[in-house]
Parts: structure tokens; sequence; C-alpha cells
């Protein structure tokens, strides 16, 4: 497995169809500590070189801007990658060796911190991306899955690069495709019927572009519907589909970022998490999740959040990183961990998370995931605003306070 998962991170786009168009709605971003690089062979001279690659994308992803690794001190943080590692493997993959390789989320977190760089959380905002691509004499909506091998090829570059940049994308329905009144008005820009088409679709953001070639290079244009980003015309120009593709992602990153990320001030050196609980009915349950999570050895301190009918948020600060958090919840009975909700849809594979990925071509749907994108279900408006400034994944359990008493009575 390890030779297959070495290909590429890439990142899963799963579009819900459980919650309403149009609201904000965070979409929790895994991996993003995770990186995969080549290694000239096994010894410490190439791992230690491995490690400080594989710590630049994770930073650039995490920050958000790619400005961070030009920042006083970026260089210092690079040379002690190793003890921010929690896990790493070397790999072999036609006749390559791979580092794969996991860093600590607080620790990397409190390393930008300390170069007073800022922090994207893992709860992003979701982009719904209509793109047009005039190219030989033809123009092509870009769909999930693609209808033609060259709309497939700008889609895997598209999505590769924004699994590079941790950005959740989507993309319209296939059905679309063929709709030539769409292909028109995103041409000229017009959103009402675009708007129109996308209710159904979920989103945080609604990105209208179009990609043609400019002289000797391609070029893209795009506005942005609604209050997520600068509604005002951009564009930008390159040489190759690829670089076009990176350049677009990159904008829209650095434009999410500006606007969601913490400042180091904020960081702080207790990280804190939000934690979800349902089944929280009564001053009983709430005393007793409280409790509980006070008992845990990583806990610093539970600050209760919102309630909505049995639903309680609180806010957990903790020492050490997130998984050891998770580790010691997991071995209480009581929190019964929530998977998000299901999703009908196929998931779409994003591509390659090499800085230099290579071009894409074929569907671009059929390489293994490890970075994923998955809907966070969050409760309204109000919820997804508050994920988005939360560093961290939020986490969600049930509280079944019976499950520790008696669970052997039926045996």
């Amino acid at each position: 497995m390890g030779s297959v998962i070495s290909r590429a991170l890439s990142a899963v786009i799963v579009a819900s169809c459980l919650l309403v168009a149009g609201t904000a709605q965070a979409v929790t971003v895994s991996g993003l500590y995770s990186a995969d690089v080549a290694v000239e062979n096994s010894s410490e001279e190439a791992l230690q070189a491995g490690y400080r690659q594989g710590l630049r994308q994770v930073m650039v992803r995490v920050s958000g801007s790619r400005e961070v690794l030009n920042l006083e001190g970026v260089e210092s943080v690079l040379e002690n990658a190793e003890p921010l590692l929690q896990s790493y493997e070397l790999t072999r993959d036609e006749d390559q060796d791979r580092l794969q390789m996991t860093f600590g989320a607080v620790g990397v977190n409190k390393a930008l911190a300390s170069i007073d760089a800022p922090v994207w959380g893992a709860n992003r905002p979701l982009t719904l991306a209509w793109i047009a691509v005039q190219d030989g004499g033809r123009r092509y909506l870009i769909t999930t899955p693609a209808q033609t091998d060259v709309a497939a090829g700008w889609r895997g570059n598209l999505v590769a690069a924004a699994a590079d940049r941790g950005l959740p994308l989507a993309f319209p329905e296939r059905s679309f495709a063929g709709n030539r009144g769409i292909l028109s008005d995103l041409w000229g820009q017009f959103d009402e019927r675009i708007v129109e088409a996308s209710d159904g679709q979920n989103r945080d953001a609604l990105a209208l572009v179009r990609i043609r070639r400019s002289g000797s290079e391609w070029r893209a244009d795009w506005t942005f519907e609604g209050t997520a980003m600068d509604s005002q015309s951009q564009s930008v120009s390159a040489a190759t589909p690829w670089a076009l593709a990176e350049a677009l992602v990159n904008q829209w990153a650095e434009g999410f970022a500006s606007r969601y990320a913490v400042a180091a001030s904020e960081v702080g050196e207790s990280p804190k998490v939000d934690i979800v609980l349902e089944g929280v009915s009564n001053l009983a349950d709430y005393g007793g999740v409280t409790k509980a999570l006070k008992g845990f050895t990583p806990v610093h301190s539970v600050e209760a959040g919102r309630v909505r009918g049995d639903r309680l948020t609180v806010q957990v600060a903790f020492s050490g990183e997130l998984d050891q958090l998770k580790q010691y919840v997991a071995l209480d009975p009581r929190f019964v961990a929530m998977e998000q909700p299901s999703q009908p849809e196929k998931p779409v594979e994003q591509g390659s998370q090499e800085s230099s990925g290579p071009e894409q071509t074929g569907s671009g749907d059929e390489t293994p995931n490890s970075v994923a994108y998955q809907p966070l279900n969050t409760g309204d408006e109000k919820d997804a605003e508050q994920a988005f400034e939360s560093l961290y994944q939020v986490l969600y359990y049930r509280w079944q306070p019976t499950s520790i008493v008696g669970s052997d009575s039926d045996g």
C-alpha cells in the first residue's frame, strides 16, 4: 500500500445533499500536516533534506501563503523539522525512494506563530467552480465527472493544484456539460442563470471562470459571486495548463487565507479544539461531559459554547498533540465517535501534492487519496463561521452515559 499512497498526496471532494445551498458550511480538510516527497536514498542526510522539503509544503498549506517561506526565522524552523514529526515511512515506488511523513498540528502551528506567520485552520470554505475552457476552437465545461478528455485534463490539473494548497474545490454535475446556455452565460460572466443552476449544490463561494489562449500563454479570468471573496474581475496567465491551474488556485488560497487565517498572536501556547456532543439533554449530562473531559490528562480546561436542543458545543484547551487527546477520549465508552454524514457521490481524486506537480492527463479520478475534504456537520451559519475560526478539526461525539455501566448484563 505504501508504494500506492506515495504516488501522490491527494484530496477528495465530497458533495453533500443534506445542507441548504448558499449557506456557510465549513469543510474539514484532513491531511494538511502530511507530505510525500522523493528522496535520493535512505541516508540520514537525505532524510533530513526530505523532512525539510515536507515541512515547506506543510507550512505553505497551513499558513495559506507562499510568503511564509520568505519570513525571517523560517530557515531555523526548517532545520529543526525532525522534532515536529509525528510519524514517517520510507517507501520504494518505481525505482524511486519516497518519504511519507506527518507533522504534529500543534507543533507546526506554534512554529508558524514563532516566525509571526498566520495559521489557516482545518475548517475551510468550499468553492463551487464553474469553469469554461476554450481549447482548439471548442468550449468545454469542467464537471464532475468530466465529460471529455480535454475537460478531464484541465480538471485533473485544477484538483491537483487545489490539493497542494488544501483548498476545498467542487465542480458542477456532469448533467450541465452540454448546456449551451450555461456555457454562453459563463463566458460572458453573467451569473443569474449560474446561481440558479447552483441551487442544491453546496458551497461557501461561487466562482465563474473562463480559460482561453492569449498569445503564447493560457489566461484565466474569474469573478466570485456573493460576499465570500472580492467580486471584482481578476485574471492570471501562465505558459502551460498546469502552471495556470497552479497560479489560479494559489490566488484563491491566498485570498481565503487572508480572510480566515488566524494571526500568530492568537495561536497561543495552549491549543483549543471544539467538541460537539449530541445527546446532552439535561444538567446531569452537561455535568457528566465536563467532568469526564476535565479528567483526561491532556485537558487544561473545558468551556461551554453553544447549546441547541440536545447538542452541546464545548471548547477544550489541551496540551500535546490533538491525536493524543483523541486517544484519551476514545478510551471512555461514554463518548461515541460520530462519523461525518454519508455522501452518495463518488469521491473525486485530487491529484499530486508535489509542488512541481506534473500536468494531469485522463480522467484524474483513479488515484488514491489521503488528504480529504469532507462537509462539516454544522448546525447553522453561525456554527460554520465559528468553525472557520478554529485551528483544528471539529470533533463529533454522541454522549451515552449509560454505556459505562452494565455493559455485560445482556451477555
